[in-house]
């Protein structure tokens, strides 16, 4: 019992007293706020929450390490360091007793700060069923930040001045940021905060061949410095290279497609149908009476496309393009639709633009008419501003043509519009009607 407390006693009062609760909380804080201030780019979808979670990694990594090497100086600054010297425990124990509090309380900091944005994404989220928090690399990103804290400490320790923790943070910071940011190299397979796009998810394995990459290194570095056979850091530093190797030979096949972006799910009881990948299945109905208006008027009307789709790589023959929704925060944020007028006068554009048709349906006959369906299935009256900034010429000319469209009779107005669209689809100038 004696050896278990004279064990635990040292751990615990770090684990209390020390400086590693402050560093947990310092991290929580950062994150937190970070998030908050992101909230409209990633509340309300799964996907991108986690991949909000993964990017703060660029963050919390030099955060942690600049951490841990502030604690590596610690008995330099309180001048102990050569009473430690003379202490009976050898020096991988009470380094271990110093990191080891701080690493869990810093991985405990970013955890919270998940498990919160994680509760928060949850009242908004409109995945299909099926859908779910991503969870995959929530902890390696969390073993990747309390890794920082002993290779963090070892730096402290070799270079003792209060310098090094600020340098050691913007080195970190640079050395994660810049192959994330440039994506180019096969070097950037081995970042832990390498950016992926929210429609990928990770292979089974990657998380886990990718914390025994960094935990390699960091634990080479701690045995390297603090062992009293530093010949064993040869060990971890095996396994972290053959890691290494196994993310630069597999490179984007780290990653698959996630299955929700290719699935569609689909609104057929109007015409264009409406559809969605199954992620955002939960805003179908939102999507779906935005563009009520716009079915409504095209009812009866022929040559349309079959559907509208936000489908992962674009839209096929005979669909029209759904004004995207991602990215969060611009058109659709904590699970609404900004402004359901703008996404419905979008849709009815990606619905004349089909196909690569050549620049003559850009002559001033077609742009009126263009105008005029438009203006007639999606009013916008917060761009009819622009008419006042056209000559006066071409302002009277959108207006005539707006005003025969709009007075033409139901059956009149169908054939006209049929004939428009079958045009617009087959990249005809002769076959757009003139107005």
């Amino acid at each position: 019992m004696r050896v278990v407390t004279t064990v635990r006693a040292p751990l615990l009062a770090e684990a209390r007293r020390g400086f590693a609760p402050w560093a947990g909380l310092t991290v929580l804080l950062t994150l937190g706020v970070a998030l908050a201030a992101s909230a409209g780019r990633w509340q309300g979808g799964w996907a991108e929450t986690a991949t909000e979670l993964h990017d703060a990694v660029l963050i919390t990594v030099p955060a942690a390490a600049a951490a841990g090497c502030w604690q590596g100086g610690r008995e330099r600054r309180r001048r102990t360091r050569e009473l430690w010297d003379t202490a009976v425990r050898p020096p991988l124990a009470r380094f271990l007793v110093s990191v080891l509090p701080m690493a869990l309380w810093v991985a405990a900091g970013y955890l919270a700060a998940a498990g919160l944005a994680l509760l928060a994404t949850w009242p908004y989220a409109q995945g299909a069923l099926g859908d779910g928090p991503r969870l995959a690399r929530l902890p390696f990103d969390a073993f990747v930040t309390g890794a920082a804290v002993p290779a963090g400490q070892v730096a402290g320790r070799v270079v003792p001045s209060r310098l090094t923790a600020p340098l050691l943070a913007v080195a970190g910071y640079l050395g994660l940021g810049v192959p994330a940011a440039t994506g180019s190299g096969s070097g950037r397979y081995l970042d832990p905060a390498l950016a992926v796009v929210e429609t990928s998810v990770p292979v089974w394995w990657q998380p886990v061949t990718a914390a025994v990459w960094a935990g390699g290194l960091a634990g080479a570095a701690v045995l390297a410095y603090a062992a009293r056979r530093r010949w064993t850091a040869l060990l971890p530093l095996a396994a972290a290279t053959a890691a290494a190797v196994l993310l630069i030979r597999t490179g984007d096949g780290l990653w698959r497609t996630d299955p929700l972006a290719l699935r569609q799910v689909c609104d057929t009881s109007g015409t264009p149908a409406v559809c969605v990948d199954a992620r955002y299945a939960g805003a179908l109905p939102q999507l779906t009476e935005a563009l009520s208006g716009v079915t409504g008027r095209l009812a009866g009307v022929r040559n349309l496309p079959v559907r509208w789709v936000d489908r992962y790589g674009g839209p096929r023959a005979g669909e029209a393009g759904l004004p995207s929704l991602t990215p969060l925060g611009w058109s659709f944020a904590r699970g609404r639709l900004t402004d359901p007028a703008e996404f419905a006068w979008e849709a009815v554009g990606a619905l004349q633009v089909r196909g690569d048709c050549p620049d003559e349906l850009t002559d001033r006959r077609i742009v009126l008419a263009d105008d005029a369906v438009v203006d007639y299935l999606a009013p916008l009256p917060a761009r009819r501003h622009l008419d006042d900034l056209a000559p006066r010429a071409e302002r009277a000319a959108r207006l005539a043509a707006r005003a025969r469209l709009a007075a033409m009779g139901a059956p009149e107005r169908r054939a006209w519009l049929s004939a428009y669209f079958a045009g617009r689809a087959n990249c005809d100038p002769s076959g757009v009607p003139a107005l």
